[in-house]
Protein backbone atom coordinates (compact mmCIF):
# COMPACT_ATOMS: atom_id res chain seq x y z
CA UNK A 1 0.00 0.00 0.00
CA UNK A 2 1.65 3.50 -1.16
CA UNK A 3 1.36 5.64 1.72
CA UNK A 4 1.17 9.62 0.12
CA UNK A 5 1.11 12.64 2.13
CA UNK A 6 -0.63 15.97 0.38
CA UNK A 7 0.08 19.50 1.12
CA UNK A 8 -1.88 21.81 -0.20
CA UNK A 9 -2.88 25.81 -0.12
CA UNK A 10 -6.00 26.36 -1.26
CA UNK A 11 -9.23 25.04 -3.07
CA UNK A 12 -8.06 21.21 -3.28
CA UNK A 13 -9.16 20.52 -6.55
CA UNK A 14 -6.00 18.36 -7.52
CA UNK A 15 -6.43 16.87 -4.00
CA UNK A 16 -9.79 15.88 -4.94
CA UNK A 17 -9.08 14.40 -8.22
CA UNK A 18 -6.77 11.98 -6.02
CA UNK A 19 -9.73 10.92 -3.85
CA UNK A 20 -11.54 10.26 -6.98
CA UNK A 21 -9.04 8.32 -8.02
CA UNK A 22 -8.29 6.22 -5.55
CA UNK A 23 -12.35 5.49 -4.71
CA UNK A 24 -13.06 4.78 -8.25
CA UNK A 25 -9.74 2.56 -8.64
CA UNK A 26 -7.67 4.63 -11.00
CA UNK A 27 -5.37 4.67 -8.26
CA UNK A 28 -5.30 1.43 -6.56
CA UNK A 29 -3.08 -0.25 -3.52
CA UNK A 30 -2.95 3.49 -2.69
CA UNK A 31 -3.96 5.67 0.67
CA UNK A 32 -3.86 9.03 1.78
CA UNK A 33 -2.29 9.34 5.29
CA UNK A 34 -2.36 12.95 5.53
CA UNK A 35 -3.10 16.27 3.91
CA UNK A 36 -1.16 19.19 5.37
CA UNK A 37 -2.07 22.64 4.18
CA UNK A 38 0.03 25.71 5.22
CA UNK A 39 -3.53 27.91 5.30
CA UNK A 40 -6.19 27.10 7.92
CA UNK A 41 -8.97 28.20 5.90
CA UNK A 42 -7.90 25.98 2.71
CA UNK A 43 -11.07 24.58 1.27
CA UNK A 44 -8.81 21.58 1.16
CA UNK A 45 -8.82 20.71 4.52
CA UNK A 46 -12.97 20.69 4.30
CA UNK A 47 -12.75 17.82 1.38
CA UNK A 48 -9.84 16.04 3.63
CA UNK A 49 -12.14 15.86 6.23
CA UNK A 50 -15.60 14.40 4.10
CA UNK A 51 -13.34 12.12 2.96
CA UNK A 52 -12.28 10.84 6.11
CA UNK A 53 -8.74 12.07 5.55
CA UNK A 54 -6.29 13.39 8.59
CA UNK A 55 -5.79 17.12 7.84
CA UNK A 56 -3.43 19.48 9.77
CA UNK A 57 -2.64 23.26 9.13
CA UNK A 58 1.01 23.69 9.58
CA UNK A 59 1.69 27.40 8.84
CA UNK A 60 4.27 29.89 8.59
CA UNK A 61 2.41 32.32 10.70
CA UNK A 62 1.93 30.17 13.58
CA UNK A 63 6.06 30.30 14.32
CA UNK A 64 8.52 33.41 14.68
CA UNK A 65 10.80 32.36 12.06
CA UNK A 66 11.00 30.15 8.90
CA UNK A 67 13.41 27.51 10.58
CA UNK A 68 10.95 26.67 13.07
CA UNK A 69 8.13 26.30 10.39
CA UNK A 70 10.32 23.94 8.33
CA UNK A 71 11.15 21.63 11.17
CA UNK A 72 7.38 21.45 12.07
CA UNK A 73 6.30 20.82 8.17
CA UNK A 74 9.10 18.43 8.58
CA UNK A 75 8.03 16.59 11.58
CA UNK A 76 4.07 16.65 10.45
CA UNK A 77 5.24 14.64 7.44
CA UNK A 78 7.67 12.31 9.10
CA UNK A 79 4.47 11.79 11.60
CA UNK A 80 2.53 10.53 8.54
CA UNK A 81 5.33 7.98 7.36
CA UNK A 82 4.53 8.82 3.74
CA UNK A 83 6.55 6.52 0.94
CA UNK A 84 5.11 9.88 -1.37
CA UNK A 85 4.57 13.41 -0.75
CA UNK A 86 2.88 15.40 -3.52
CA UNK A 87 2.31 19.03 -3.75
CA UNK A 88 -1.31 19.64 -4.99
CA UNK A 89 -0.56 23.27 -5.27
CA UNK A 90 0.91 24.08 -2.20
CA UNK A 91 2.35 27.95 -2.15
CA UNK A 92 5.29 27.11 -0.20
CA UNK A 93 8.60 26.33 -1.20
CA UNK A 94 9.60 23.25 0.16
CA UNK A 95 12.70 23.62 2.43
CA UNK A 96 15.68 21.82 1.96
CA UNK A 97 15.36 19.70 5.68
CA UNK A 98 11.65 18.26 3.55
CA UNK A 99 14.01 17.40 0.67
CA UNK A 100 16.88 15.38 1.89
CA UNK A 101 14.24 13.15 4.28
CA UNK A 102 12.07 12.66 1.07
CA UNK A 103 14.30 13.09 -1.78
CA UNK A 104 13.09 11.11 -5.11
CA UNK A 105 9.51 10.87 -3.25
CA UNK A 106 8.14 14.38 -3.72
CA UNK A 107 6.23 15.40 -6.89
CA UNK A 108 4.84 18.78 -7.45
CA UNK A 109 2.13 19.25 -10.57
CA UNK A 110 3.04 22.56 -12.62
CA UNK A 111 0.35 24.25 -14.44
CA UNK A 112 2.52 24.77 -17.65
CA UNK A 113 5.39 22.81 -19.87
CA UNK A 114 8.63 23.03 -17.95
CA UNK A 115 10.97 24.54 -18.95
CA UNK A 116 8.45 27.21 -19.95
CA UNK A 117 6.47 29.29 -17.78
CA UNK A 118 7.80 28.07 -14.55
CA UNK A 119 10.79 28.91 -12.10
CA UNK A 120 10.08 31.83 -9.46
CA UNK A 121 7.20 34.00 -10.26
CA UNK A 122 5.68 31.26 -11.84
CA UNK A 123 2.29 29.93 -9.65
CA UNK A 124 -1.80 30.21 -9.73
CA UNK A 125 -3.47 32.38 -12.03
CA UNK A 126 -0.02 34.38 -12.82
CA UNK A 127 1.18 31.40 -15.13
CA UNK A 128 -1.60 32.01 -17.13
CA UNK A 129 -1.31 35.49 -17.24
CA UNK A 130 2.35 35.23 -18.37
CA UNK A 131 1.28 32.50 -20.97
CA UNK A 132 -1.44 34.53 -22.45
CA UNK A 133 0.57 37.66 -22.34
CA UNK A 134 3.11 36.03 -24.68
CA UNK A 135 0.99 34.80 -27.00
CA UNK A 136 1.45 31.16 -26.19
CA UNK A 137 -0.95 28.41 -28.33
CA UNK A 138 -0.12 25.76 -26.22
CA UNK A 139 0.11 25.73 -22.00
CA UNK A 140 -0.51 22.20 -20.60
CA UNK A 141 0.54 21.12 -17.11
CA UNK A 142 3.99 19.33 -15.71
CA UNK A 143 4.02 16.81 -13.15
CA UNK A 144 8.06 16.34 -12.03
CA UNK A 145 9.45 14.99 -8.99
CA UNK A 146 11.02 18.21 -6.37
CA UNK A 147 14.61 19.12 -6.03
CA UNK A 148 16.21 22.32 -4.22
CA UNK A 149 15.57 23.87 -7.39
CA UNK A 150 11.88 25.45 -8.31
CA UNK A 151 10.15 23.73 -10.78
CA UNK A 152 13.67 21.97 -11.96
CA UNK A 153 13.70 18.09 -11.17
CA UNK A 154 13.19 15.32 -13.48
CA UNK A 155 10.15 15.56 -15.47
CA UNK A 156 7.57 12.45 -14.72
CA UNK A 157 4.14 13.55 -17.14
CA UNK A 158 3.36 16.43 -19.26
CA UNK A 159 0.03 17.27 -20.82
CA UNK A 160 -0.49 20.01 -23.69
CA UNK A 161 -3.78 21.94 -23.61
CA UNK A 162 -4.31 24.43 -26.51
CA UNK A 163 -4.44 28.49 -25.92
CA UNK A 164 -7.94 29.74 -27.25
CA UNK A 165 -8.53 32.80 -28.76
CA UNK A 166 -10.00 35.12 -26.24
CA UNK A 167 -9.54 33.41 -22.98
CA UNK A 168 -8.85 35.09 -20.26
CA UNK A 169 -6.38 33.86 -17.42
CA UNK A 170 -9.33 32.42 -15.19
CA UNK A 171 -11.06 30.56 -18.32
CA UNK A 172 -7.58 28.75 -19.45
CA UNK A 173 -6.87 28.22 -15.64
CA UNK A 174 -9.58 25.86 -15.57
CA UNK A 175 -8.82 24.41 -18.60
CA UNK A 176 -5.32 23.55 -17.71
CA UNK A 177 -7.02 21.75 -14.71
CA UNK A 178 -9.72 20.14 -16.17
CA UNK A 179 -7.65 18.92 -19.33
CA UNK A 180 -4.29 18.29 -17.87
CA UNK A 181 -3.79 18.82 -14.22
CA UNK A 182 -6.65 16.65 -13.02
CA UNK A 183 -6.03 13.57 -14.97
CA UNK A 184 -1.83 13.94 -14.96
CA UNK A 185 -1.66 14.17 -11.34
CA UNK A 186 -3.86 11.29 -10.43
CA UNK A 187 -1.87 9.07 -13.47
CA UNK A 188 1.52 9.69 -11.90
CA UNK A 189 0.70 8.80 -8.00
CA UNK A 190 -1.34 5.55 -9.92
CA UNK A 191 2.71 4.32 -11.76
CA UNK A 192 4.30 5.48 -8.60
CA UNK A 193 1.86 3.09 -7.11
CA UNK A 194 2.78 0.07 -9.45
CA UNK A 195 6.12 0.85 -9.28
CA UNK A 196 6.98 1.50 -12.66
CA UNK A 197 9.11 5.04 -12.40
CA UNK A 198 12.48 5.45 -12.76
CA UNK A 199 14.76 7.91 -12.30
CA UNK A 200 18.72 7.58 -14.06
CA UNK A 201 21.78 8.65 -13.44
CA UNK A 202 21.02 11.14 -15.75
CA UNK A 203 18.01 12.67 -13.60
CA UNK A 204 15.55 11.74 -16.38
CA UNK A 205 12.81 9.69 -15.61
CA UNK A 206 11.38 6.25 -17.43
CA UNK A 207 7.88 4.69 -17.34
CA UNK A 208 8.18 0.90 -17.39
CA UNK A 209 5.84 -0.77 -19.68
CA UNK A 210 2.87 -2.22 -18.22
CA UNK A 211 3.35 -5.89 -17.83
Amino acid sequence: MLRVAVCVSGGGTNLQAIIDAIKNGKIQNTQIVRVISNNKNAYALKRAEAAGIEGVCVSPRDFDNRELFNNALLKSLKEADPDLIVLAGFMVAVPACVIDAFRGRIINIHPALIPAFCGKGYYGLHVHEKVLSRGAKVTGATVHFVDEDLDHGPILLQKAVDVKEGDTPEVLQRRVMEEAEWILLPRAISLIAQGRVMIDENGLTHIKEDE
